[in-house]
């Protein structure tokens, strides 16, 4: 089977989420990595391949794409993978769909908001967050998680039902990333542990620890490396504002 280029920095959880599903669904790819410390994303070669010049990116053939969710859509498509990662009954898909939609406008922007306050400000800036700023952040993360647990979850073992869909990579892949700042943070969330766990055992744990690897890797890089950490202060500035 042709493989297709996934272009990838597993310190982005949307590259985590096509990394999890693609290597858990056994998708030939070739994986092409993507330095985001190094701003290899905005070099002229990686614009040839998204414009947006941004991560994950999918290259096939002389067809190119970005965004992860279009891209989670398009392998499934083209590799036709087994129906419980993107169901077929009419519902069940509505399901995964609702949950992408509220994810991409609520758990990632406050997922990210505080991994780059509590995880990153140290080791962009040298020093801690503001505390309001922090707590701030803590107490959109735990109305992230509540939403998650109480109003998805459930009693489910899964988001949309008894297995693994794109939407629980997707969930634990930018939930993860906030684990690697120090923070217990499914100490409050029974249910979300568990189901943590279940989508670890479903995607591969050595796939879940190799992603946590890739990020705690990209904070030490930053202390070695300060004329790369230049390229992070906005960010942390935005954050923190």
């Amino acid at each position: 089977m042709v493989e297709v280029a996934l272009y990838l920095d597993l310190v982005s959880p949307p590259c985590c989420a096509v990394y999890f599903f693609a290597k858990a669904s056994k998708i030939p790819f070739k994986n092409n990595v993507v330095q985001l410390a190094k701003g290899e994303h905005l070099s002229e070669e990686f614009g040839k391949v998204n414009p947006l010049r941004k991560v994950p990116a999918l290259k096939d053939g002389d067809f190119t794409m970005g965004e992860s969710y279009a891209i989670l859509l398009y392998l499934i498509r083209k590799f036709k993978t087994p129906d419980h990662w993107y169901p077929s009954d009419l519902q069940k898909r509505a399901r995964v769909d609702e949950y992408l939609a509220w994810h991409l406008t609520n758990a990632h922007p406050g997922t990210s908001k505080l991994f780059w306050l509590k995880g990153m400000t140290p080791y962009v800036t040298g020093h801690e967050v503001n505390p309001e700023k922090l707590n701030a952040a803590l107490c959109e993360f735990k109305t992230i998680s509540t939403t998650i647990q109480d109003v998805f979850l459930q009693d489910k073992p899964f988001l949309v039902g008894d297995e693994v869909s794109i939407a629980d990579v997707v969930a634990l892949a930018d939930i993860g990333q906030t684990c690697v700042s120090g923070l217990d943070v499914f100490e409050d969330y029974p249910k979300l542990a568990a189901w943590k766990q279940r989508v670890k055992e479903a995607v591969g744990v050595e796939l879940f620890n190799e992603a946590q690897e890739g990020i705690a890797n990209f904070r030490e890089m930053q202390k070695q490396a300060p004329p790369e950490m230049e390229r992070f202060k906005a960010r942390v500035e935005y954050f923190s504002r």
